[in-house]
């Protein structure tokens, strides 16, 4: 097979970031992707309806002329944050998810959950509506290795919750380990998990044997290669319960290449072709339309996109970066050729 036409995908996790980024890498996403679900962590952060209207119509004025690309909006959850405001957001259909981001998780995540007992009471309304909460699963407890920090929110927060609350729609964001994997297959109907493509492609020996690569630095950070593999069965498997979300996260590189560096990988304008080669290499093309456009759509009890995508075997024209008028983006590199790209005609509605 030398071309692959597939239902148009979505994108489950993504970082548009605000201003002269936002401007430069949503065309990246718009070319491949019909919907993604736009992150609220901005600074500052996407916590009202107002705040999410205001940041929807800034990506809609710098959206591509016909790509047809469809911002899918997010709140931030705080402390502060009222369970009529989100319902009321949610309602309306501005919005069809949630964020936890516990309090210095990742980037621009200072002002995220520290006691989830303020939060409880959001969180049951939302289970009473049917929204989904999506997590960054980690915890930062200074006792808690970083390689370790996933499967401990899992035993201390996730499940937990879920017990506390039955019906709450969760998705755990970017999932790293087997022990996430594993506890999505178990977790029934209300539990879903997005897989990136870089903790697909990479393991940690990656990022830091013979010299730290601070492109391949991200949060949750990249784990072991049993770990990498256990991901790549979950997307192959056919299994529902996972679905793409590249958690593209652009940095221009004066905040990456610092002492102290940005988490985040910037893969969205290989995010398909990447996928494809990756399915390719392991025989599984066919399973490719599950898990990049039909998992996450019938997750979050959205329509299937009717547009295509059309994908060849051929290796794509890689950009080494994007110029921003903030400084250049690094696209992210896998260190090997890719096999596939996307076909000229690209794209139909």
């Amino acid at each position: 097979m030398d071309r692959l036409t597939l239902r148009r995908p979505d994108d489950w996790h993504l970082h548009l970031r605000d201003g002269a980024v936002m401007r430069a890498v949503l065309p990246h996403t718009a070319t491949q992707f019909a919907r993604a679900l736009v992150m609220p962590n901005l600074v500052p952060p996407v916590v009202t309806a107002a705040d999410a209207a205001d940041y929807r119509d800034r990506i809609l004025a710098a959206n591509p002329r016909g790509s047809g690309f469809r911002p899918l909006m997010t709140l931030y959850l705080t402390e502060e944050t009222q369970p009529r405001d989100v319902r009321a957001a949610a309602e309306i259909g501005l919005i069809i998810a949630v964020k936890l981001y516990p309090a210095g998780a990742t980037t621009n995540s200072a002002s995220g959950v520290r006691d989830m007992g303020k939060v409880m009471r959001v969180l049951e309304n939302m289970a009473q509506i049917g929204l989904p909460l999506c997590v960054h699963g980690e915890v930062v407890d200074s006792d808690v290795d970083i390689f370790d920090r996933e499967a401990a929110f899992i035993d201390r927060v996730l499940d937990p919750l879920r017990r506390q609350i039955p019906g709450l729609r969760v998705v755990m964001e970017h999932v790293t380990t087997r022990d996430a994997v594993e506890y999505v297959r178990s977790g029934g109907d209300d539990l879903g998990a997005t897989i990136t493509v870089h903790h697909l492609v990479l393991n940690r020996n990656h990022m830091l044997a013979g010299g730290i690569r601070p492109h391949y630095y991200c949060l949750p950070v990249l784990k072991r290669e049993t770990h990498r593999r256990a991901l790549v069965e979950a997307a192959l498997s056919g299994d529902s319960s996972f679905f793409l979300g590249t958690d593209s996260a652009p940095h221009v590189d004066a905040a990456k290449l610092q002492p102290c560096g940005c988490a985040g990988c910037f893969t969205a304008p290989v995010a398909m072709p990447l996928l494809a080669d990756l399915f390719d290499a392991e025989g599984a093309l066919d399973r490719l339309e599950g898990f990049a456009s039909e998992h996450g759509a019938r997750f979050y009890g959205l329509p299937l996109n009717t547009g295509t995508l059309t994908l060849e075997r051929k290796a794509p024209t890689l950009l080494a970066n994007v110029e921003t008028d903030d400084g250049p983006l690094t696209v992210f590199d896998p260190g090997r050729a890719i096999g596939w790209r996307v076909a000229e005609e690209g794209c139909a509605p």
